[in-house]
């Protein structure tokens, strides 16, 4: 834990946000290249990708409200 905390201290805040960034837009880009889904399963490459922004704890808003 202390590295993580050294490593933290010598970090810009906008440089993390930068990395989740990018490794979110990663994944979203493997989710939409990912041939294993035919079109009409296309609903679930979207629900892939909220899932992602839901992870970084960026919500959907009311249009993935199901609950």
């Amino acid at each position: 834990m202390e590295l993580y905390k050294e490593i933290l201290r010598h970090t810009d805040d906008a440089k993390i946000v930068e990395l989740a960034c990018c490794q979110a837009l990663r994944q979203i880009k493997e989710v939409l290249e990912d041939d294993a889904f035919s079109d009409p399963e296309c609903f679930w490459r979207i629900e892939r990708i909220v899932e992602i922004y839901e992870s970084l704890g960026s919500g959907a808003g009311t249009r993935h409200d199901f609950g």
